[in-house]
């Protein structure tokens, strides 16, 4: 018989992967996003990123700058 503890644990940790991948995914766009921008927009948006990142450390990884 199934624990429901167990499984209401086993769906969140489902949902904390895809959130992460989803995380990912967008921020792995936005890298792409931002190479292929003309060199003097290029590093604007890479500040962009390393202070969404820094943000995201800084509240335990899950929020949006």
């Amino acid at each position: 018989m199934p624990n429901p503890e167990q499984s209401s644990t086993n769906e969140h940790v489902e949902h904390v992967e895809h959130v992460e991948h989803v995380e990912h995914d967008d921020f792995a766009a936005q890298t792409a996003t931002a190479e292929s921008l003309p060199l003097e927009e290029r590093a604007d948006a890479f500040s962009a990123l390393h202070d969404e990142l820094r943000t995201r450390l800084e509240t335990g990884g899950t929020a949006r700058a």
